[in-house]
């Protein structure tokens, strides 16, 4: 017998699941909110088999969204769940971010920062609209909310118009970030609204780096295996050499950087302009020999008022060396000559503050 009861009871169960979904499903008149989301079903069915970018296509998709909004608000609204602390219903957000993806959005990206950023500033204003009307269906007339309406409608406006701006200075930051990478080696200490919520990297700015090792191969080309009076004579114009080579590099490097985005490998890097490359040359008298130290400035904000820069520096002394068809400027092979020998340093070093003046 208790088999018996375990069945009926599994039986009754599944009979109580069987109606609630019946219900859920089944409009129980044509005029439902159960209509509505079937024909937005129908209509992006229907879209989907249209002919791609036709005005037959965009219009039944137009109405797809129309019915699949109405359904899904009709059916948020008749049993309304406030979210906790507020008096905005949940089908209000609901609706709002159907809105917002309708509206803003486009095939190939539905969610864009747009539909983000104005998400809860719409669904406040979803929210307030009923009350300025009364009645339901097609019998209402227009009204004035009372006073306490009113404030309530006010300050939740308010509210999701300020989270709007958060967001939209959320969006902003991430772009800035990823548009000028360098920024993210500066410290937020002093900032009043960007948090940092990881422990600051000891890495250095990324694109200064590259644009020293790109530098340092085009250095060394010109000063490896050279007489050591040709070097010195180099040398002594260093500074503008190296920034005409600087200036060839951030060049290849934004040309490099467009092709890329073009070709939607990467995303935009607009910060190379704002690098400047310099030299600095400082002798040693004792070992006849020479410190080059090649510079990547930064030029854009930073939290330090001298901003800071890159520094790698490269080791150049005389070497003794019998002269073969490699030397340049030497014609009598067999010969001993001096010729110079540049070492640069692996890593680029970060140094807060301008480069030093230069003697």
């Amino acid at each position: 017998m208790q088999i018996v009861r375990d069945l009926f009871g599994i039986v009754a169960i599944f009979d109580s699941v069987y109606k609630r979904i019946r219900e859920l499903l089944i409009p129980p008149k044509a005029y439902s909110w159960q209509t509505l989301i079937y024909l937005s079903l129908f209509s992006g069915i229907m879209s989907s088999l249209a002919v791609e970018k036709s005005p037959i296509r965009d219009l039944i998709s137009f109405c797809g969204w129309v019915f699949l909004i109405a359904g899904t608000s009709w059916y948020t609204t008749d049993k309304p769940i406030l979210i906790p602390g507020t008096n905005m219903p949940v089908g209000a957000v609901v609706t709002g971010f159907l809105v917002s993806v309708f509206a803003f959005g486009h095939e190939r990206d539905i969610i864009t920062t747009r539909t983000i950023v104005l998400w809860p500033t719409i669904s406040a204003i979803i929210t307030a609209i009923p009350e300025f009307f009364e009645g339901s269906g097609i019998d209402y007339k227009r009204q004035i909310p009372k006073a306490e309406i009113r404030q309530r409608i006010i300050v939740l406006v308010g509210c999701c118009l300020i989270l709007s701006c958060w967001l939209q200075l959320y969006f902003t930051v991430d772009k800035w970030a990823r548009q000028y990478p360098s920024l993210l080696a500066d410290e937020f200490n002093r900032s009043v609204f960007v948090v940092r919520t990881l422990p600051r990297s000891t890495k250095i700015p990324e694109n200064g780096a590259i644009i020293l090792n790109r530098l340092q191969p085009l250095v060394e080309q010109q000063i490896t295996a050279r007489t050591w009076s040709d070097v010195e004579r180099w040398l002594l114009e260093a500074q503008e050499r190296v920034r005409s080579l600087g200036e060839q590099v951030i060049e290849n490097l934004s040309r490099q950087s467009g092709k890329e985005v073009r070709e939607g490998q990467v995303q935009s890097v607009e910060e190379w302009r704002l690098w400047n490359v310099d030299a600095l040359v400082n002798s040693n008298n004792n070992k006849n020999s020479y410190r080059l130290d090649l510079l990547a400035k930064w030029k854009g904000p930073s939290s330090n008022p001298q901003s800071y820069h890159l520094r790698k520096s490269c080791q150049i002394d005389p070497v003794s060396r019998p002269a073969n068809a490699g030397t340049l400027n030497i014609q009598t092979p067999g010969e001993k000559v001096i010729i110079a020998e540049i070492a640069c340093e692996k890593a680029a070093k970060f140094i807060p503050g301008p480069p030093p003046a230069r003697k």
